[in-house]
């Protein structure tokens, strides 16, 4: 079992190279914490897309990242927190083919379908902050021999 050692992390995002960096830290992270090769791609893809929006729309913030437990499960807790404009109809920005700018609509919705958790807090002229959980496979049980 691997321990949270390079996997808690708190990474600023005011960049495209920051993006970069979010990526390759939870694709990392997931890997340490026995994510398969189909998950791993699906939580970095999330958290692409949410980077994205945090740098975009929410004028630069941060990622934070935290290994969580659930019985014998292990996941990866993400959020990312900014101090941008806030989302006025959540709603809206949730649903399929949105988009607030030159996007194609999959940012917010597509990143939902792709974690375990999701979660959204946003105040208009405040921020917001996402928060998502993805889960490694349950380990199977060791059969007696």
């Amino acid at each position: 079992m691997q321990t949270a050692a390079g996997v808690e992390a708190c990474l600023p995002i005011r960049s495209d190279m920051d993006l970069v960096w979010v990526r390759q830290h939870v694709r990392q992270a997931a890997g340490l914490l026995g994510f398969g090769l189909v998950e791993q791609t699906k939580l970095v893809t999330a958290a692409s897309e949410l980077a994205r929006n945090t740098l975009v729309h929410g004028g630069g913030g941060q990622m934070e990242t935290v290994p969580v437990t659930n019985g014998r499960a292990r996941g990866l807790r993400l959020t990312f927190a900014d101090d941008g404009p806030g989302i006025e109809d959540l709603e809206r920005a949730l649903s399929d083919g949105y988009t607030s700018g030159d996007g194609l609509g999959m940012g917010l919705g597509g990143a939902r379908r792709l974690v375990h958790e999701f979660a959204i807090d946003s105040t208009p002229g405040v921020g917001t902050k996402v928060t998502v959980v993805s889960w490694a496979a349950v380990p199977r049980p060791r059969e007696e021999v």
